[in-house]
């Protein structure tokens, strides 16, 4: 038997959750959580032998909150189930010890599917994260060493003017620059550009 420990603030989606599990034969709910702090007690008393993990909690991150969990009880596999689809968050919440990651919006036998998957010590991915995370392997996006320069700078909040004296090129050619790599990595704005140079490890 399979026992399940649920933490989600959202009380419809975890009622939903313990209808679809209270059918099955193998799997079982032991405890419910609606925050991290809830869930911290509760593990004291009982380790299940799957957290079902929610992000987006009240009080605390639950990104770290995987961390924390997969150093105290390595036992326990740490599914998540969440509405975040960046592929950056999947990636880091993996690291951070997670065996799964499914989307608020799988079907039913999805989750099912990743609690069956990491009890057997696999990696679950639920089919949307799957696809973006080849997609993403797929079209990796080589930066030249200037590209980068630029990037650096830009992410310190360098003005075209500030770059190009810095650089000793022209301010047109910065703003070609610019342009070029906003659409090299399919950024919308400088903004975007920064965050996309981050979560990459461009810079």
């Amino acid at each position: 038997m399979i026992t399940v420990h649920i933490t989600d603030d959202h009380k419809m989606l975890v009622e939903g959750l313990r209808l679809i599990i209270n059918e099955l034969e193998n799997i079982t709910i032991t405890g419910v959580s609606y925050c991290i702090e809830e869930c911290r007690q509760a593990l004291t008393l009982q380790t299940p032998d799957i957290l079902l993990l929610d992000l987006n909690l009240p009080d605390e991150s639950g990104i770290d909150f995987c961390r924390e969990v997969h150093n105290k009880y390595p036992q326990i596999k740490i599914l998540i189930l969440t509405t975040h689809s960046e592929c950056s968050i999947a990636k880091q919440v993996i690291e951070n010890g997670a065996s799964g990651y499914i989307l608020k919006n799988a079907l039913s036998e999805e989750v099912i599917a990743g609690m069956e998957a990491v009890m057997q010590g696999e990696l679950f991915l639920c089919d949307e994260i799957d696809m973006l995370i080849k997609k993403r392997t797929e079209e990796q996006i080589w930066l030249t060493a200037r590209e980068k320069d630029i990037l650096h700078y830009i992410a310190k909040g360098f003005n075209n003017k500030e770059m190009a004296d810095k650089m000793f090129l022209s301010i047109h050619t910065i703003k070609t620059y610019r342009k070029n790599l906003i659409q090299k990595v399919g950024a919308k704005n400088s903004m975007i550009l920064v965050k996309m140079a981050i979560e990459n490890q461009w810079i």
